[in-house]
């Protein structure tokens, strides 16, 4: 992976002194830094300015987190009323963009403020959590810190996983999951974690890592940092999203999948995601301006109902009941969840209707609850 260095560092006022600045500032002594009152200006600025991608991720502010940390991932219901099958997941926004370049990052077309963003009162957000965690009926929401920002790309520089894992540590009604495409795992690797953490990697076969997500961890690179969390005792996840339809892509995701648990135990693995390509039009014809080498937006993308495009119908129900004989031929007792998709996709890859989003959450976490 490109490690990510800004050009420049914009810190509020509000949170000069807390723990994460002072990381950033420690390990970046030689960026210039600017200490701002707020963020509005930045925002004018560079609406008006109109910086490229590229250029407007390098700068790094480090602000506070003004609204909630805490929210429902928006995967279940959509703006359209159409209702995708949920997982009762939950994310936490601790930052916001990705120094990475993947072709078909959704975060392009997505934020407003371009530049990289972390939300450095970081004790707030472990109070926001307790608070929720305290008031939970269920025994274990899982909670993500990657729907905004890669988990652990930016940890080298604000080690915000030490308090994180710490905390989760000590919850009975929390799981914590990393998802990353990063091979940072220094900071965690000695950590007294108690099996609540779950680190996961987003993972492709090595023909679209090197194509297609740029700046990232190889595919290896990904598979060594699994390997360490599983010596660390951390369970381990991986999203195999999205899935890419080409040519040779049953043979490359078969091996994909077979190198996986050649490295990995399969009893380290509660849960695998499975999704299609998927992209609004907005982003489609951003990664033709951006990535003009990309075949991913040359393929047949047609409209679904939630206004986002994706492979026909049969070829998604295709890929993913595929993918899912090669994964349970390896690992049977792992649960397999489709992200995004429908409830009559689920029941044609499945061959069962798809449970309600609270009995898929316990369908998922249950290997960490019996090992709690």
């Amino acid at each position: 992976m490109t490690p990510y260095k800004p050009d420049q560092i914009f810190v509020e006022h509000s949170v000069s002194e807390s723990a994460i600045t002072q990381n950033v500032l420690k390990q970046l002594p030689e960026i210039p830094v600017k200490h701002i009152d707020s963020t509005e200006n930045l925002l004018k600025e560079s609406q008006q300015w109109n910086p490229s991608i590229p250029v407007a991720k390098k700068s790094l502010i480090l602000t506070r987190q003004k609204g909630d940390f805490f929210k429902a991932c928006p995967a279940g219901q959509i703006k359209t009323g159409v209702s995708n099958v949920c997982c009762n997941y939950f994310v936490v926004n601790y930052a916001s963009n990705c120094h990475m370049e993947c072709s078909y990052c959704y975060l392009q077309s997505y934020l407003n403020f371009p530049h990289m963003v972390v939300y450095a009162n970081s004790d707030d957000l472990l109070s926001e959590l307790e608070l929720i965690l305290n008031q939970q009926p269920e025994k274990h929401l899982r909670i993500g810190t990657g729907e905004l920002a890669d988990s652990l790309a930016l940890d080298h520089l604000t080690s915000y996983s030490i308090p994180l894992v710490e905390f989760f540590a000590h919850q009975e009604k929390g799981i914590l999951e990393f998802k990353t495409k990063s091979n940072c795992v220094e900071n965690i690797l000695s950590l007294d974690h108690q099996s609540k953490t779950v680190v996961s990697w987003s993972i492709s076969p090595q023909t679209i890592q090197q194509r297609e997500e740029h700046k990232t961890s190889t595919l290896n690179e990904r598979l060594k940092a699994a390997e360490q969390c599983v010596q660390a005792g951390y369970p381990i996840a991986f999203h195999l999203d999205p899935l890419i339809f080409y040519p040779n892509w049953e043979t490359d995701y078969s091996a994909l999948i077979q190198e996986i648990f050649d490295r990995i135990p399969a009893k380290s693995i509660p849960w695998i995601s499975i999704g299609s390509l998927r992209v609004t039009p907005q982003l489609k014809e951003i990664m033709r301006q951006r990535f003009g080498k990309s075949f991913l937006p040359l393929g047949e993308l047609v409209p679904c109902e939630d206004g986002k495009l994706r492979y026909f119908k049969p070829i998604r129900v295709l890929m993913f009941q595929k993918v899912l004989g090669w994964i349970q031929a390896r690992a049977p007792h792992t649960t397999i969840y489709t992200c995004m998709e429908t409830h009559d996709v689920w029941t044609k890859v499945f061959q069962e209707l798809p449970p309600d989003e609270k009995k898929l959450g316990q369908r998922i976490t249950q290997p960490l609850v019996s090992l709690g």
